[in-house]
């Protein structure tokens, strides 16, 4: 099988960004974004995923800390796509329902080339660490777009600790992508009547 991988380097006033992708690892990480609650985001969706990723980012965390998430977000959609290739024998869809103590998260998602962003999910702090919450649905929404994902969360309890609520999000995420990216035997070319993902 060809190595399904995607080195992405994106430099703008506001970030700095290099990024290493390999779709079929063992959940290696190397992660500094400058935000320890992204890190420990990122490191999750690595390893659940089973995706090695190297990821360094130098962002103006001296304004804030949108552009530095939603960057990245564009970045890790674009390797996403990129590793993909033509996405010949990819099972295409994805989904989890995945507990994290008292929250249930559900993720699903289309490989299909065409973006979207569903995002039911409910925060009750605004931020966690230096991570504000209203800029989870910016990076989901980053990723979708630049992916070509159509991706959709739904929160299926009511939760209580964001920790958990954000970190369930990633974790399902992980497992709905390695879903998805699988390959299927069964599958010669794409998965679509129309011919092309």
């Amino acid at each position: 099988m060809t190595e399904r991988t995607a080195r992405i380097k994106r430099v703008t006033k506001e970030t700095d960004i290099v990024l290493h992708l390999n779709l079929d690892g063992s959940g290696i990480s190397h992660i500094n974004t400058g935000i320890g609650f992204f890190d420990h985001m990122m490191e999750g969706f690595a390893r659940h995923g089973f995706f090695d990723l190297d990821l360094k980012v130098k962002g103006d965390l001296h304004v804030d800390c949108h552009h530095t998430i939603e960057d990245t977000g564009i970045v890790l959609g674009e390797a996403i796509r990129q590793a993909l290739g033509d996405k010949v024998g990819i099972r295409r869809y994805g989904h989890v329902i995945l507990p994290m103590d008292e929250t249930l998260m559900a993720c699903a998602l289309d490989l299909s080339g065409r973006p979207y962003l569903g995002f039911d999910v409910r925060y009750t702090a605004e931020r966690i660490g230096e991570f504000d919450t209203e800029m989870f649905r910016e990076f989901f929404y980053a990723v979708s777009y630049a992916a070509g994902m159509n991706l959709h969360f739904k929160q299926l309890s009511e939760g209580g600790n964001n920790h958990h609520i954000a970190e369930s999000s990633f974790k399902a995420f992980a497992k709905a992508l390695d879903m998805a990216v699988c390959i299927d035997e069964r599958i010669t070319d794409v998965l679509s009547t129309k011919g092309s993902l």
